[in-house]
């Protein structure tokens, strides 16, 4: 099936150069979803703006040169993106420049732009680019990684570039360095201590007594080195752990005179990922990516790094949106609704993150395509036993009796052990239900064109991209059901489980006893009634996360095998949908022809058969009272 164009996307460019400004015109008509609906030099490009929205029309992405005549030494590229964000904060802008100027790329990360991307690369990697930021996911990987360049190879005399140079360090700063790095050296140590106790403790109380300890550390190293780190030091370190810097000491980059101040740079830069500092496993890779040398690609053969930059974009997405609330407002209970709000936390960004391990782990294999099918199981099979094992900790260990007064004589036993027992019961009732899990890996290792509604999308369409973080969401959630699952059918009524997961309101039996039954009779009428109709409808149900928690969506997908492999009770309620859609519109036309007679005799029979009476009634009552005024006189 050849791909179909997108919905059409209306683009304007303003560029100085009218040699660049006319090719990329030509380029850019090759594509059928993307209308370059306006063009304008940098003197009249606001006043144009101005007119193409007083006609009633609708513009979703601005492509801007930062290469513009220079005005009173300022930018005027810049100037006019600042006053683009101004008038049209709702517009995304696309910046483009010949030289990548690091000073001038720290300048553009400050007007809030959504991307930037050289003016030699192929028009393949510019068309994704800007289907990426139209769908509303930033991409900096070249500007940050020319700022990351910049602060480690010097120039020709020596010395750093004085916009980015990091201004000398006072005495002050010096100790508070020292001393958050002696006190982080310190806690470590406190925590090893902690962790090899923890391996050998046998009770429950000495567990929860050192976990807390353990957990009070943590936040203690948190809180030192957020308060005692430079906010320099915070941006080279998400460069360090992005790959783009060296496993250096800051003092070997280059320090000059602080003309502008580098905090800035590294204060935007963190304001354009999405996730808090804490998330930098994830994000990481969204600031700054493995350099490449760009070729010419066509739309359906994208390059890796932009591949990757894509995913970055998709989960630092998703794990922001983690941050909000996640209230189930589905009609479905799930196995995570009785977690706490701090556990339910920990463990989705826990499978978001080892989901993205796994996808770099099949990249740099040698996977491919032909082995996706025979794959999927124990893609998602590992994926399940890694995340089980790093929610629970691999080494946890839990007594078998609930009675305080035994617990130096009750042996213990392994919880991830035990838990991933149940390997079998949750690839059947929950993994090999994941929907569209082939398509979402395809898409993302090998670029294969993505099927919405017998429409196909190349990799970085918008529909793609929407689609693709359903996807992913509902992954992330149906997994870590998965985690949950075994625990609530081994360990569901543990006095230690029940203090460090669940939620205050289902501590206690009746209401954990309960909650199992709600979902034991989900499963059954899923299994029996749920599933057959999604399966006769031709549809999937996906978990999504919604501003005010997760809720579920229904996304089309032919299903015309597992139709025909139903029997049973499951062929029985399909055969119940179709004789309920042969004979309901017959037996509504009927009522409705029934209706309507009856509605008619009781109007037009009835009803002027009561208003005769009624009125002969009027009338003799009028002539007896004109009699008796009459026999009066």
């Amino acid at each position: 099936m050849t791909s179909q164009p997108a919905a059409t996307l209306n683009l304007m460019l303003v560029e100085d150069d009218p040699v660049f400004r006319q090719g990329l015109i030509t380029s850019l008509n090759a594509y059928p979803d993307l209308h370059l609906a306006l063009e304008a030099s940098s003197e009249v490009a606001i006043a144009k703006l101005l007119q193409w929205f007083e006609a009633g029309r609708s513009l979703d992405l601005i492509l801007l040169s930062l290469d513009l005549s220079a005005a009173n030494g300022a930018n005027t590229g810049l100037l006019l993106c600042q006053q683009f964000n101004a008038r049209y904060p709702d517009i995304p802008i696309l910046l483009l420049s010949t030289i990548p100027d690091p000073a001038l790329l720290a300048a553009a990360l400050q007007t809030q732009a959504m991307g930037y991307c050289q003016k030699d690369t192929a028009i393949g990697e510019i068309v994704l680019i800007i289907r990426q930021i139209a769908a509303g996911y930033p991409h900096w990987t070249q500007g940050l990684r020319s700022i990351a360049q910049a602060l480690t190879q010097p120039n020709g005399s020596g010395s750093s570039p004085a916009s980015l140079a990091l201004p000398p360090l006072t005495a002050l700063e010096v100790i508070r360095r020292n001393t958050r790095l002696s006190g982080i050296q310190q806690i470590d140590a406190a925590i090893a201590q902690l962790n090899a106790q923890l391996s050998h403790a046998n009770s429950v109380i000495d567990q929860l007594f050192l976990t807390g300890r353990r957990r009070e550390l943590q936040a203690a190293r948190w809180v030192v080195n957020r308060l005692l780190t430079s906010e320099s030091e915070r941006f080279i370190e998400r460069l360090k752990l992005s790959g783009a810097l060296p496993e250096t000491d800051q003092s070997a980059i280059p320090v000059g005179s602080p003309a502008e101040s580098f905090a800035n740079v590294s204060r935007i830069a963190r304001s354009q990922s999405t996730a808090p500092p804490i998330a930098t496993s994830i994000t990481a890779t969204a600031l700054i990516t493995t350099p490449t040398l760009y070729t010419e690609i066509s739309v359906q053969s994208a390059s890796a790094e932009h591949i990757r930059s894509i995913q970055s974009s998709l989960f630092d997405s998703t794990f922001a949106k983690l941050q909000g609330v996640l209230h189930n407002l589905s009609d479905r209970p799930m196995e995570i609704d009785i977690l706490n709000n701090d556990k339910k936390h920990e463990l989705l960004a826990i499978v978001l993150r080892q989901l993205e391990e796994t996808l770099s782990e099949l990249r740099f294999s040698n996977f491919e395509r032909s082995h996706l099918s025979a794959k999927r199981n124990v893609v998602l099979r590992d994926l399940w036993q890694a995340a089980t094992s790093n929610f629970f900790g691999r080494y946890t260990t839990l007594t078998l009796d609930n009675s305080p007064v035994e617990l130096p004589q009750t042996p213990t036993v392994n919880v991830v052990e035990i838990l991933l027992l149940d390997v079998d019961v949750i690839q059947a009732n929950i993994l090999d239900k994941i929907p569209a899990v082939n398509d979402f890996l395809a898409h993302l290792l090998f670029q294969t064109p993505l099927l919405i509604d017998n429409t196909t999308y190349a990799v970085g369409s918008v529909e793609a991209m929407a689609r693709l973080e359903a996807l992913l969401q509902n992954i992330m959630i149906q997994v870590a059901n998965a985690v949950m699952q075994p625990l609530l059918n081994r360990f569901g009524d543990a006095i230690a489980i029940k203090q460090n997961f669940y939620d205050r309101r289902l501590l206690s039996t009746r209401e954990i006893e309960r909650f199992r039954n709600n979902l034991s009779w989900k499963y059954r009428v899923e299994r029996l009634v749920g599933e057959p109709t999604a399966i006769f409808e031709s549809r999937h149900t996906l978990f999504i996360l919604h501003d005010q928690g997760i809720t579920q969506t229904s996304i089309y997908a032919p299903r015309n095998q597992e139709l025909a492999d139903l029997g049973g009770v499951r062929l029985a309620v399909t055969l119940t949908l179709e004789a309920r859609d042969a004979i309901a519109p017959r037996v509504r036309s009927a009522v409705s022809f029934v209706g309507s007679g009856v509605v008619y005799v009781l109007t037009e029979v009835v009803g002027r058969g009561i208003g005769l009476i009624g009125r002969g009634i009027i009338k003799g009552i009028g002539n007896a009272l004109q009699d008796t005024r009459f026999s009066r006189r």
